[in-house]
């Protein structure tokens, strides 16, 4: 069995910003598992607010040695980004062996298309409205805020797209008292999510809090060793494949969190439709599903993801799975 990994560059369809800052392009790296003349692949995003870089995700997976399956490497590596890319591939890599999709793998019905979020880069007001009318047909929007003018920014939006279902995430760029002021607002403006409104490590706060908007966790939750820490702070919990250090350990964690009551939402890093692929399957029936990274890209993968009016399609087989 081999293992290699390579980075791997994507431009954007125009720049992508946040309240962490801005981006051109999404740096991916592309993991590869050799065995019995198959090959599995997967992608991962490193991602610098886990402390994670190209070069210490890339030195992780190439740390890997002899035989793998997707167990062992749970026994070999945390839940992140480098897992997460060994994982897709080890799931590829037995699809391709036993001539049967992911789904038939993991004892799943079959996958089929689900609406996913498009999400406006943060910007101007102005230019947050024009966004939002270009893609008003969309049926459901996100909005990055975590800024002094939120406020305007959203009022914005739903003036651009008065029809679409609005969710927001403010990146943890909010306090308590700044989440309570916007409350009320959110619920006249139709907002239907917010996503980590604060700091993970100050959301103790919002335990007792009024929470007329579902609140999902992003940054506080990883994989199922984070859900206890939710209790009584959140509603719904973000599923990102690199998070939880992949498929595995995320259809895991939907099942627990559904089981413990919170709703789902399924996420993503800025990467290509190898990325979104395995995140298809975990999901179905989830409350959210934003699953747009491709549709940022000004490029893709050949044999990329399907997306038209009923969402996000799960992937050919020629591309994943």
């Amino acid at each position: 069995m081999q293992i290699s990994v390579t980075p791997d560059v994507f431009k954007l369809a125009q720049v992508f910003t946040i309240s962490r800052g801005s981006r051109t392009e999404a740096k991916v790296l592309t993991v590869r598992v050799e065995d019995e003349g198959h090959v599995g692949w997967g992608e991962c995003v490193p991602y610098a607010r886990y402390d994670e870089t190209l070069e210490s995700v890339t030195a992780e997976i190439e740390a890997l040695s002899g035989r793998l399956d997707r167990q062992a490497l749970y026994d070999l590596l945390p839940a992140g980004a480098a897992r997460f890319g060994v994982d897709a591939a080890l799931w590829d890599l037995e699809c391709k062996k036993a001539g049967k999709r992911a789904w038939e793998l993991a004892g799943l019905p079959k996958p089929g298309p689900e609406i996913t979020a498009y999400t406006l880069s943060l910007a101007t007001p102005a230019e947050m409205q024009a966004q939002a009318a270009k893609n008003a047909h969309r049926p459901l929007l996100k909005i990055k805020l975590g800024t002094p003018d939120d406020m305007a920014r959203l009022e914005a939006v739903r003036a651009g797209a008065p029809k679409s279902t609005i969710i927001v995430d403010a990146n943890e760029g909010w306090s308590a008292e700044v989440y309570a002021d916007l409350a009320p607002h959110l619920v006249r403006l139709g907002v239907a999510l917010v996503e980590q409104p604060l700091p993970a490590g100050e959301d103790e706060a919002l335990i007792g809090m009024e929470r007329p908007v579902p609140v999902c966790a992003d940054e506080s939750a990883h994989d199922c060793s984070s859900l206890p820490k939710l209790k009584g702070k959140y509603d719904v919990v973000n599923i990102k494949l690199d998070k939880t250090g992949g498929l595995t350990e995320a259809l895991k964690l939907r099942e627990a969190a559904l089981a413990e009551g919170y709703k789902v939402m399924v996420g993503c890093m800025v990467g290509s439709s190898l990325a979104m692929a395995p995140a298809t399957l975990v999901a179905q029936g989830a409350m959210i599903t934003d699953l747009d990274g491709p549709l940022l890209l000004a490029e893709d993968r050949d044999t990329p993801l399907l997306f038209d009016d009923r969402g996000v399609h799960p992937p050919e087989a020629a591309l994943w799975g």
